[in-house]
């Protein structure tokens, strides 16, 4: 919706802002303070669409959605604010007057360091498609100073160097000075001496949560969705005493020791001190955030014994899972509640997504950390498991395992705290993020949970926003789908389907490719900026963009890379369909067989690329500090997906809907809602491979034995004792020797070995089916046609109506 405004309206907010916000005289200015002035001329209006929102929430009491994440990756928000309100060719227009363009002005914004991969960028997808659909929500998380890491390689090594996004601050967020919390840790827990008493949580420590609010615009509406992110501050700043003894370093002791918990998002969990941190955080922004949302809610109703019919909290993961503890704690300590009463509305309110198969990756804490960190909580964990085991064993009487597996508190070895446990029996809905996903969800890890509570499992296929991957981040595409279908689908991606019939038309599939051909170009260009290096955009590009991890199987793509340069080594005189195979991805800092794998790549990298008898024919390059702003780059450009995790390992996957969305052709195992594209695409129009779930776990069973498959694939054993004798690390020949040693001698616990001979089949197929460019261009817009089922509007509604129960307001 176009707000009442006009070009010289923009220009003459960004000179106004220029003058009296960033203080240079107009004619002075450089992209930084245009981009500054502009900003904030934009921020005026949003600022008003959000004093709306919310004075209508409140004046209509509205039941509202809390979103709590540990991540929202948001990237930038200059372009998409600019897209929310119309004002593209306002702020191009503004941005001439002083000789700059908007691409400039854009490219000069950092990301918002505040997420890491796949969970993070969809929590934002979330938000742009609450404020779109116009319901009342708020996203919760934590304002971090650094972020996670940025990434730089240095001798084909991951490099970890601070994220600083707010080193010259930011025009999007509004500091709420009025608004601020008390989070508490540490300490003991007084029992009540008599029975029926409150017990009293004597804290040791006490940090300050401060607001910080950003504005999430809607499109096509004046709705908009508020994402508050909380600082930690210390409540004495300096110790003033030591500073004036001279002593600075204890002097800041204090403030370092609280404020860190809000500086870096997921530290370094190798260590003690790192898991008490991550611990520290996950509870401070839960604690803040339920702490704001009862206090919102008591200010428009008297009491909190309706708490469940105004206010629906969803948990992204377990890592606000302690969320289930701290509204009991608030509602039986602070507000002197009963339990059973604050048990009820506590399993109404609540609501889980859970984003992982692999009970190894599900979160717990030592029982004795979180008596140090948290003594109450652990007390409330206690009586919730208590009072459940009882329930639980009234439906098996006498069957100790089940039990044992359905506890909260591990019992076997070191005890932990389960929070997907506690998650599930606190919550009155949980759901998996693809059909798949959800249905080995009830059949496997919580299969008893299911057993007790059918109704309570869903799912949930996740989505992603048309707005931001494919209006925004692909304009080329964008204006030909606009010319082809009006602008309706930004709105409503299910208009896409009426390319099924467009792809027919020889003129649009020329068009098509054109559109292709800018963004591959435009993808060249980054590869050369970034790491100097020249590919034919001619070739086909081959894409794997996600988190450095082990079941996602970058090594899998990396043994078809070597396959493959052997191959043209032995055949030079081939029919070699020229390929430029680009990762990028970023691996956990305390990860060190990812950091090997990131090390390979590069180290493959090298001798290929420099190889004159392999030429243009193959390129490999991985793009470095991997973020929303490169994926905005690289999803447009992309012509094969790769999705190749291990049948059963991914719960979803969101980049291989960007990439579909954006016209590339998925390569992939039958996991995640790579199942759901192929149904939505059509056979035709992917290329599945390899074992599928069942086949995994039969193998599995039965005993997987790597070394066979190795001794009896003469190409395979090629490739791996290429990578063991050091071929492509001659000055440390051993350098790799552990990378192929899991795979022979630790299980290859992701069977690549089991799905490489598929895998490198498929990718002749998709050789010859990239050769005939016009099968391949139907091909790809088949795959746009066949999005509309993945907009996150489509997830969010669903969520609405099956969930939360709150009601649209588009």
């Amino acid at each position: 919706m176009k707000p009442n405004t006009t070009e010289t309206d923009l220009a003459t907010a960004t000179e106004r802002h220029l003058l009296n916000t960033v203080g240079v005289a107009p004619d002075q200015a450089g992209a930084p303070e245009v981009l500054q002035a502009v900003s904030q001329a934009v921020r005026e209006q949003l600022s008003q669409r959000w004093v709306r929102t919310q004075a209508n929430d409140r004046a209509t009491k509205a039941r509202r959605v809390y979103y709590l994440s540990m991540e929202f990756l948001i990237g930038r928000t200059f372009g998409n604010a600019l897209a929310s309100l119309g004002l593209q060719g306002d702020a191009a227009a503004a941005a001439e007057k002083h000789a700059k363009t908007l691409e400039d002005l854009a490219a000069g914004e950092p990301d918002a360091a505040l997420g890491n991969g796949g969970l993070g960028r969809l929590a934002a997808c979330f938000l742009d498609s609450m404020a779109t659909l116009g319901l009342p929500s708020f996203g919760y998380g934590i304002r971090y100073e650094y972020g996670m890491f940025a990434q730089s390689i240095q001798g084909g090594r991951q490099v970890e160097h601070p994220d600083s996004w707010l080193e010259n601050g930011t025009p999007w967020e509004f500091p709420r000075a009025g608004i601020g919390y008390p989070v508490c840790f540490g300490g003991w827990v007084e029992q009540p001496a008599l029975p029926g008493g409150k017990a009293q949580w004597r804290p040791a420590a006490e940090v300050n949560a401060k607001a910080y609010d950003m504005v999430i615009p809607g499109h096509g509406t004046d709705k908009v969705s508020t994402l508050r992110l909380w600082k930690a501050v210390a409540p004495a700043h300096i110790d003033l005493h030591a500073f004036n003894s001279g002593d600075y370093a204890r002097a800041a002791e204090v403030k370092n020791q609280f404020e860190n918990i809000s500086w870096v998002l997921y530290p370094n969990d190798s260590t003690p001190a790192g898991r008490e941190l991550r611990l520290r955080q996950e509870y401070f922004f839960t604690s803040a955030s339920i702490q704001d949302i009862l206090a919102r809610h008591l200010e428009e109703h008297p009491t909190l014994d309706n708490l469940h019919e105004k206010v629906a909290i969803h948990l992204n993961d377990t890592h606000p899972a302690i969320g289930v503890a701290e509204l009991m704690r608030l509602l039986v300590d602070q507000h002197g509640m009963a339990w059973e009463a604050a048990w009820k509305i506590t399993q109404q309110t609540f609501s889980y997504t859970n984003h992982t198969l692999m009970p190894e990756a599900l979160e717990t804490w030592a029982v004795d950390l979180m008596h140090h960190v948290l003594p109450r909580h652990l007390d409330i964990i206690f009586r919730i498991n208590h009072e459940f085991l009882a329930f639980a064993a009234s439906k098996k009487p006498d069957d100790v395992e089940f039990l044992r597996r359905l506890s909260l508190v591990s019992e076997g070895g070191e005890k932990r705290v389960r929070m997907a446990n506690l998650s599930i029996v606190g919550s009155h809905m949980i759901n998996g993020v693809s059909q798949l996903h959800s249905d080995l969800l009830v059949q496997t890890i919580f299969s008893d949970f299911a057993y007790l509570w059918p109704e309570r499992f869903t799912n949930m296929t996740n989505g992603v926003t048309p707005r931001r991957w494919l209006a925004q981040a692909n304009p080329k595409l964008s204006s030909l789908l606009d010319q082809t279908l009006g602008q309706g689908w930004r709105l409503n991606l299910d208009e896409l389907a009426k390319l099924k019939t467009a792809g027919d038309n020889s003129s649009f599939r020329i068009a098509f490719a054109e559109a292709k051909q800018h963004n591959k170009s435009r993808l060249a260009a980054l590869i050369h900026k970034t790491i100097g290096l020249q590919v034919d955009p001619t070739s086909l590009f081959d894409v794997q963009v996600k988190r450095i991890h082990e079941y996602k199987r970058q090594l899998l793509n990396l043994l078809h890379v070597i396959t493959r340069y052997q191959e043209i080594l032995d055949n030079p005189n081939g029919d070699w369909q020229p390929r430029t195979v680009i990762f990028a991805g970023k691996a956990a800092s305390s990860y060190h067989m990812a950091k090997q794998i990131i090390r390979l790549i590069h180290d493959v990298a090298a001798v290929i690329n420099n190889d004159r008898r392999v030429g243009d024919r193959l390129k490999l390059a991985f793009i470095p500090n991997y973020g929303v702003s490169v994926a905005e780059v690289i999803m447009p450009g992309a012509e094969l997906s790769e999705q190749i995790s291990t049948a059963g390992t991914e719960a979803s996957g969101t980049g291989n809907m960007k990439l579909a969305l954006n016209g590339a052709l998925t390569i992939g195992t039958l996991d995640g809602a790579n199942i759901e594209i192929g149904q939505a695409v059509g056979d035709d129009n992917i290329f599945i491979f390899g074992l599928r779930t069942p086949e995994v776990e039969a193998q599995r069973r039965a005993g997987y034995q790597p070394m066979r498959i190795y001794e009896e694939n003469a190409r395979l054993k090629s490739v791996l004792d290429a990578i063991a004798s050091g071929a492509f690390s001659p000055d440390e020949p051993d350098r790799y020797r552990g990378v192929v040693d899991a795979l022979l001698w630790g299980g290859d616990h992701y069977f690549l070995l089991a799905d490489y001979d598929s895998y490198v089949s498929t990718q002749l197929q998709v050789d010859r089916r990239f050769r005939d460019r016009d099968a391949w261009a139907r091909s790809a817009i088949a795959n746009v046609a066949g999005m509309g089922p993945f907009s996150a509007d489509r997830t969010i509604g669903q969520y609405a109506e099956q969930i939360w129960h709150v009601q649209p307001r588009r």
